[in-house]
Protein backbone atom coordinates (compact mmCIF):
# COMPACT_ATOMS: atom_id res chain seq x y z
CA UNK A 1 0.00 0.00 0.00
CA UNK A 2 0.77 3.57 -0.65
CA UNK A 3 2.33 5.84 2.43
CA UNK A 4 -0.65 8.22 1.68
CA UNK A 5 -2.98 4.83 2.36
CA UNK A 6 -0.69 3.47 5.35
CA UNK A 7 -0.72 6.94 6.74
CA UNK A 8 -4.78 8.26 6.48
CA UNK A 9 -5.48 4.53 7.92
CA UNK A 10 -3.24 5.25 11.15
CA UNK A 11 -5.05 8.45 11.51
CA UNK A 12 -8.59 7.25 11.12
CA UNK A 13 -7.86 4.84 13.51
CA UNK A 14 -6.65 6.35 16.35
CA UNK A 15 -8.45 8.90 18.79
CA UNK A 16 -8.56 12.73 17.93
CA UNK A 17 -6.21 13.56 20.92
CA UNK A 18 -3.35 11.16 19.90
CA UNK A 19 -0.70 12.88 18.16
CA UNK A 20 1.59 11.34 15.25
CA UNK A 21 4.79 11.56 14.85
CA UNK A 22 5.35 9.73 11.20
CA UNK A 23 9.28 8.60 11.67
CA UNK A 24 11.43 9.23 9.10
CA UNK A 25 14.77 7.93 9.80
CA UNK A 26 16.24 6.32 6.39
CA UNK A 27 13.55 7.28 4.26
CA UNK A 28 14.23 9.40 1.24
CA UNK A 29 12.85 12.26 0.72
CA UNK A 30 10.50 11.70 -1.69
CA UNK A 31 8.52 9.10 0.96
CA UNK A 32 8.49 11.86 3.28
CA UNK A 33 7.38 14.57 0.71
CA UNK A 34 4.43 11.87 -0.20
CA UNK A 35 2.95 11.97 3.82
CA UNK A 36 3.61 15.89 3.64
CA UNK A 37 1.59 16.09 0.96
CA UNK A 38 -0.95 13.74 2.40
CA UNK A 39 -0.67 16.59 5.57
CA UNK A 40 1.75 14.98 7.76
CA UNK A 41 3.84 17.79 9.46
CA UNK A 42 5.10 16.00 12.29
CA UNK A 43 8.58 14.06 11.53
CA UNK A 44 11.00 12.24 13.78
CA UNK A 45 14.40 11.07 13.05
CA UNK A 46 17.36 9.36 15.46
CA UNK A 47 20.39 10.88 13.75
CA UNK A 48 21.40 14.01 14.13
CA UNK A 49 23.55 14.20 10.92
CA UNK A 50 20.69 12.92 9.03
CA UNK A 51 17.93 15.54 10.47
CA UNK A 52 19.97 18.25 9.68
CA UNK A 53 20.56 17.66 6.42
CA UNK A 54 16.62 16.76 6.07
CA UNK A 55 15.52 20.08 7.79
CA UNK A 56 17.72 21.56 5.32
CA UNK A 57 16.40 20.29 2.19
CA UNK A 58 12.85 19.59 3.19
CA UNK A 59 9.95 22.04 3.57
CA UNK A 60 10.19 24.76 6.23
CA UNK A 61 7.13 24.11 8.10
CA UNK A 62 7.77 20.63 9.55
CA UNK A 63 7.99 19.90 12.90
CA UNK A 64 11.23 17.78 13.37
CA UNK A 65 11.56 16.17 16.60
CA UNK A 66 14.57 14.02 18.18
CA UNK A 67 13.41 10.40 18.59
CA UNK A 68 16.53 8.82 18.95
CA UNK A 69 19.71 8.80 21.78
CA UNK A 70 21.34 12.37 22.02
CA UNK A 71 24.98 12.16 22.48
CA UNK A 72 25.81 15.85 24.47
CA UNK A 73 28.06 17.51 21.47
CA UNK A 74 25.46 16.90 19.12
CA UNK A 75 22.89 19.05 20.71
CA UNK A 76 24.50 22.21 19.33
CA UNK A 77 23.21 20.80 15.16
CA UNK A 78 19.51 20.96 15.68
CA UNK A 79 19.01 23.66 18.76
CA UNK A 80 18.23 26.22 16.52
CA UNK A 81 15.00 24.37 14.60
CA UNK A 82 14.20 21.16 16.61
CA UNK A 83 10.86 21.08 18.06
CA UNK A 84 10.77 18.30 20.47
CA UNK A 85 13.80 16.06 21.73
CA UNK A 86 12.13 13.39 23.15
CA UNK A 87 14.93 11.24 24.72
CA UNK A 88 16.49 13.18 27.03
CA UNK A 89 18.30 11.01 29.55
CA UNK A 90 20.55 12.63 31.98
CA UNK A 91 20.48 15.95 33.74
CA UNK A 92 24.42 16.86 31.90
CA UNK A 93 21.98 16.39 28.38
CA UNK A 94 19.15 19.21 29.78
CA UNK A 95 22.00 21.15 30.82
CA UNK A 96 23.54 21.15 27.25
CA UNK A 97 20.30 21.46 25.37
CA UNK A 98 20.03 24.51 28.12
CA UNK A 99 22.84 26.13 26.91
CA UNK A 100 22.22 25.97 23.46
CA UNK A 101 18.61 27.01 22.93
CA UNK A 102 19.39 29.88 25.32
CA UNK A 103 22.47 30.78 22.34
CA UNK A 104 19.91 30.31 19.94
CA UNK A 105 17.17 32.66 21.86
CA UNK A 106 14.91 29.42 21.92
CA UNK A 107 13.09 27.37 24.37
CA UNK A 108 13.41 23.62 23.46
CA UNK A 109 10.42 21.74 24.98
CA UNK A 110 11.63 18.11 26.05
CA UNK A 111 10.33 14.95 27.04
CA UNK A 112 12.11 12.54 30.15
CA UNK A 113 12.98 9.25 28.62
CA UNK A 114 11.84 7.00 31.29
CA UNK A 115 13.69 3.02 31.16
CA UNK A 116 10.46 0.70 31.27
CA UNK A 117 11.58 -2.45 29.64
CA UNK A 118 13.78 -5.24 30.33
CA UNK A 119 16.47 -4.61 27.90
CA UNK A 120 19.22 -2.96 29.29
CA UNK A 121 20.04 -1.30 25.60
CA UNK A 122 17.71 1.17 25.88
CA UNK A 123 18.31 4.44 27.80
CA UNK A 124 16.52 6.16 30.19
CA UNK A 125 15.49 7.69 33.76
CA UNK A 126 14.44 4.99 36.53
CA UNK A 127 10.76 5.54 37.43
CA UNK A 128 11.61 6.71 40.92
CA UNK A 129 14.24 9.60 39.56
CA UNK A 130 11.46 11.12 37.51
CA UNK A 131 9.86 13.62 39.92
CA UNK A 132 13.19 14.66 41.40
CA UNK A 133 14.45 15.51 37.83
CA UNK A 134 11.34 17.58 37.12
CA UNK A 135 12.35 19.30 39.95
CA UNK A 136 15.83 19.62 39.42
CA UNK A 137 15.12 21.29 35.81
CA UNK A 138 13.24 24.28 37.09
CA UNK A 139 16.58 25.82 37.38
CA UNK A 140 16.79 26.24 33.28
CA UNK A 141 15.48 28.81 32.02
CA UNK A 142 15.47 27.38 28.23
CA UNK A 143 14.00 24.16 28.41
CA UNK A 144 10.02 23.04 28.88
CA UNK A 145 9.94 19.41 30.22
CA UNK A 146 6.25 19.09 28.66
CA UNK A 147 5.78 15.06 29.58
CA UNK A 148 7.47 11.49 29.24
CA UNK A 149 8.45 9.29 27.01
CA UNK A 150 9.07 5.45 26.78
CA UNK A 151 10.02 2.24 24.61
CA UNK A 152 8.09 -1.11 25.99
CA UNK A 153 10.51 -4.15 25.20
CA UNK A 154 10.65 -5.59 22.00
CA UNK A 155 8.53 -9.08 22.39
CA UNK A 156 5.52 -10.58 21.58
CA UNK A 157 4.39 -10.79 25.39
CA UNK A 158 1.47 -8.40 24.83
CA UNK A 159 0.40 -8.66 28.56
CA UNK A 160 4.06 -7.64 29.48
CA UNK A 161 4.38 -4.74 26.83
CA UNK A 162 0.91 -3.99 28.34
CA UNK A 163 2.64 -4.04 32.02
CA UNK A 164 5.01 -1.64 31.02
CA UNK A 165 3.36 1.31 29.43
CA UNK A 166 0.78 0.96 31.91
CA UNK A 167 3.87 1.22 34.63
CA UNK A 168 4.99 4.80 32.52
CA UNK A 169 1.24 6.24 32.60
CA UNK A 170 0.99 5.72 36.52
CA UNK A 171 3.94 8.13 36.78
CA UNK A 172 2.65 10.30 34.13
CA UNK A 173 -0.60 10.53 35.96
CA UNK A 174 1.33 11.67 39.12
CA UNK A 175 3.42 15.02 37.82
CA UNK A 176 0.55 15.93 34.76
CA UNK A 177 -0.13 19.42 35.19
CA UNK A 178 -1.01 22.47 32.74
CA UNK A 179 2.76 22.31 31.31
CA UNK A 180 3.24 18.72 31.28
CA UNK A 181 0.60 17.47 29.24
CA UNK A 182 2.57 14.38 26.71
CA UNK A 183 3.10 11.17 27.10
CA UNK A 184 5.04 9.30 24.39
CA UNK A 185 4.39 5.57 23.68
CA UNK A 186 3.70 3.27 21.22
CA UNK A 187 5.93 2.89 17.50
CA UNK A 188 4.21 0.71 14.67
CA UNK A 189 4.08 -2.80 16.91
CA UNK A 190 2.67 -1.44 19.56
CA UNK A 191 0.93 2.10 19.50
CA UNK A 192 -2.46 0.19 19.65
CA UNK A 193 -1.78 -1.15 23.24
CA UNK A 194 0.06 2.01 24.17
CA UNK A 195 -3.02 4.20 23.70
CA UNK A 196 -5.06 2.02 25.98
CA UNK A 197 -2.61 2.90 28.43
CA UNK A 198 -2.92 5.99 28.25
CA UNK A 199 -0.37 7.82 25.79
CA UNK A 200 -1.33 10.44 23.27
CA UNK A 201 1.53 10.21 21.06
CA UNK A 202 2.72 7.66 18.74
CA UNK A 203 5.87 7.41 16.75
CA UNK A 204 4.98 5.05 13.84
CA UNK A 205 7.68 4.76 11.04
CA UNK A 206 7.24 1.42 9.09
CA UNK A 207 3.52 0.90 9.30
CA UNK A 208 3.99 4.30 7.62
CA UNK A 209 6.47 4.32 5.12
CA UNK A 210 7.16 0.49 4.98
CA UNK A 211 10.09 -1.98 6.66
CA UNK A 212 13.87 -0.35 6.31
CA UNK A 213 15.85 -1.61 4.11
Amino acid sequence: MSVETNLNYILSSIPRQVNLVAVSKTKQNSLILKAYDAGQRVFGENKVQELVKKSDELPKDISWQMIGHLQRNKVKFIASFISLIHTVDSIKLLKEIDKRAKQNNRVIDCLLQVHIATENTKFGFDCCEVEEIITMSKIFQNIKIIGLMGMATFTNNKKQITEEFKSLNNIFKKIRNKEITTLSMGMSNDYHIAIEQGSNMIRVGSAIFGNRN
